[in-house]
This record gives C-alpha cells, sequence and structure tokens, in this order.
C-alpha cells in the first residue's frame, strides 16, 4: 500500500540533484523516476524550442498530455549548449550536481567541450548516464535511432506478429520505457558504490537496442545451441499452451495463459471438459506444445460460445490466470485500480485536474515525493542560476540578452 507512516515520510533520494540533458523518451523519464523519489531534477532545454515532446500530441489546447506525464516533477531552464556561454553555465551547474542524464548522439557533448572527460575534471564525484541507440562505443555508435529502429536491431520485431504478415511494433515506446528503466537502476548503482563503497563518479552507458535484447529470453542461446530460429508466431508461445486473446460470444477478448499442468488440470475443470487433462495429447505441457493448435482451437470454441462475464467467472472459480484486455476507458473504472491507487490527479495550473500513472514501485518504508505539474519551458531559469551560482540580475539578464538562455 502507499503508505503515510510518519517512519516513512522521508523521500529517499531527497538531497540528490540531477541534471537532466535528455529529450523525448528515454532520457527525460530516467530523470522522472528519480525525481519521483525525490530526485530534484533540473531539465536543461534549448531557449525557444524545448524538449520536442512538448509538442507531442495528443494536446489540450497548447499542452501536451505527453509532455505533462513524462515531464513531471522537474524544473525547467533554458540553455544554449551550443553556445560558448552555454557550455560554461553548464560547467558551473556541474559542481553541483550529483548525476547528469543526456541522451545526445555518441560524440554531440564532446563536441560542445562538455564531455565526461571534461566534466570529471570539474566534478570527480558526477554521474552521467548516457543513452543513445546503438551504445557510446562499436562501429555503429554514431548511427542515429529511435525506439523502432531498436526493436529491429535487437531482434525482437522479427518474433512480433503473425508468420504472414510484417512485424509488428508493440503500442509503446518498449526501448525507450526499459532503456530508462535500466538508467534509473543504473544511477542507484553508481550513487550506491560512490556513497557505500568509498566509490567516486562514473560514466554509465546504456543503448536502446541492448535493453530490448537483454529481454529476449533464450532467442540468441536457442539458436547458438540448438539451431533454433525464433520466428513470428502471432500469440502463440512456447510456454504457453494453451494461451492466447480469445474473442468471447460478445466481442471481447480475453488473455488467458496456461504454463503449467496443474493449471491446465484447472482450467477443464473451468470449461467443463476434465476429460482432457488425461488424454495423451494434452497431459503435459510439452505434449500440449506439440499440439498446440488442436487444444487451442478447443478452447477457443469455449470461449466463442458464452460472454465474457461467464467466462471470467468460471476461470476465476477454478484459479486459472487471465485478463480481460483492458481499453483506457476499463482501466479508469476498475476496482483493484482504484484500491491501490494505481492511478494519481493532479491539478494543473493550466488545463485543471489529469490523471496519469502513479509513483512505482511502492515501498513499505519510505515515501514517494508529492508529482508536480510538469513545468512551462524556462520557468525556473532565473531562479536556479541565482539560488544555485549566484548569478545577480544583471548577469542573467546578459545571459537572456545573448540568447543563450
Amino acid at each position: 500500500m502507499r503508505t503515510d507512516d510518519k517512519a516513512a515520510q522521508v523521500q529517499p533520494l531527497s538531497g540528490i540533484r540531477v541534471l537532466e540533458l535528455g529529450t523525448m523518451i528515454a532520457g527525460p523519464v530516467a530523470a522522472t523516476l528519480l525525481a519521483d523519489f525525490g530526485a530534484e531534477v533540473i531539465k536543461i532545454e534549448a531557449p525557444g524550442l524545448g524538449d520536442p515532446i512538448r509538442k507531442s500530441g495528443p494536446m489540450v489546447g497548447s499542452e501536451s498530455l505527453y509532455w505533462n506525464v513524462e515531464g513531471r516533477s522537474k524544473q525547467s531552464i533554458t540553455l544554449d549548449l551550443r553556445r560558448p556561454e552555454g557550455q560554461q553555465v553548464l560547467r558551473d551547474l556541474v559542481r553541483h550536481a550529483d548525476v547528469l542524464i543526456e541522451n545526445f548522439r555518441p560524440g554531440t557533448m564532446a563536441g560542445w567541450n562538455i564531455g565526461y572527460e571534461a566534466l570529471k575534471e570539474i566534478n570527480p564525484r558526477l554521474i552521467m548516464l548516457s543513452i543513445s541507440g546503438f551504445g557510446q562505443t562499436g562501429p555503429y555508435a554514431s548511427r542515429p535511432a529511435y525506439d523502432r529502429i531498436a526493436l529491429a536491431f535487437a531482434g525482437f520485431l522479427n518474433m512480433t506478429g503473425y508468420p504472414d504478415r510484417p512485424p509488428v511494433r508493440p503500442g509503446t515506446s518498449m526501448a525507450d520505457y526499459q532503456a530508462a528503466l535500466f538508467g534509473a537502476f543504473a544511477v542507484m548503482i553508481a550513487l550506491f558504490q560512490r556513497e557505500a563503497r568509498g566509490g567516486t563518479g562514473q560514466q554509465i552507458d546504456v543503448s536502446l537496442y541492448e535493453t530490448i535484447f537483454r529481454f529476449t529470453d533464450v532467442m540468441v542461446t536457442a539458436y547458438d545451441k540448438l539451431g533454433l530460429k525464433r520466428e513470428r508466431t502471432g500469440n502463440a508461445h512456447f510456454a504457453a499452451a494453451p494461451g492466447d486473446h480469445y474473442e468471447t460470444a460478445d466481442g471481447s477478448f480475453i488473455a488467458m495463459t496456461v504454463a503449467a499442468d496443474t493449471i491446465f488440470k484447472r482450467l477443464c475443470d473451468a470449461i467443463g471438459r476434465n476429460e482432457l487433462a488425461s488424454h495423451p495429447d494434452f497431459a503435459t505441457h510439452r505434449k500440449r506444445v506439440e499440439n498446440y493448435t488442436e487444444i487451442n482451437n478447443l478452447v477457443a470454441y469455449w470461449f466463442r460460445s458464452r460472454p465474457a462475464s461467464e467466462c471470467c467467472d468460471a476461470l476465476e472459480k477454478h484459479a486459472v490466470p487471465h485478463s480481460r484486455i483492458y481499453t483506457a476507458e476499463d482501466i479508469l473504472a476498475d476496482p483493484h485500480y482504484a484500491a491501490r491507487e494505481s492511478i494519481a490527479t493532479l491539478e494543473h495550473p493550466v488545463i485543471g485536474p489529469i490523471k496519469m500513472p502513479n509513483v512505482l514501485p511502492l515501498f513499505s518504508g519510505c515515501k514517494a515525493a508529492p508529482i508536480r505539474p510538469a513545468p512551462a519551458l524556462g520557468a525556473d531559469t532565473s531562479a536556479v542560476l541565482s539560488s544555485l551560482l549566484g548569478m545577480s540580475k544583471d548577469e542573467i539578464a546578459h545571459l537572456q540578452e545573448t540568447g543563450t538562455i
């Protein structure tokens, strides 16, 4: 549960200052995950332009909902890193930072004289997270990449979809989000090593494609040892028999996975076909995989012959893993989401209350930070430069006049 105990009021990352130079998803979301637990995140954006996600739809008036989810709980300052004056301001900020996050193409920051080698001379304790499509090294390091390119290069798209159709991308930016998770995880490892193991700062190299490749289970291992080629098989999977997205009589879809013989026996009870549990073609998982089409068709017929509510009641009664395939409307109406407070609502100063995924994961002994609305572009520039760097109004005005901020 989301604790309110007084002993758990301290946000675990309170006191950690993060400079975020990322754009779009992977870098910014890594910073958001840290902000969710109390890190002070100062987002540095190009003057007049800002992070392109600010203009990514869907929009409510001039406000991007995408930006308001992924830009939450941060401060925003503008700084032109292509200008020497902007580079110097960044160097000054780095003196006061624990972490810097960037997802430029490798070599970009070094070309601006603010790469890791230069910054660690200023602050040896700096942890720099660099996220890129193909990593900081290797023959493809300089190639541009987006989420879809990483999914393709990692072999993921080749096994996603149906064999008689082109590969299908998932409905969300998996490579970007997994890179953000790996990035935040790596920052925490580096902070632990620095704070608890007597270490120093370091650069972390996260590539989009490797965060996907890591979760392709035995794809490469099975090919290496057995010559097995992973291909597109639709919703079928070697670890689930039967398993599919089954259409019901009233046009709903139910996802179900049977990955153990004990669960299969319970499924047979649920559908009133007890004899299938001892049938020589279906009694073991291996046999069911060999006869996947036959057993899956039998189960699919049961689903098609009754409405979703009746199917779910029977599966629930016999503890068979399943779920209706939810829409956003279903999610907002579901009591489990409400009970766990999985959805947060915050008040935006322009567009009013907006809902979004709440902070994860849940802890019994520490508290997440309150979610704050995503900032307007450059809203905190003057405050940060004056409070953190001690700049005067005249110095800040000069930077504005030259287009540096």
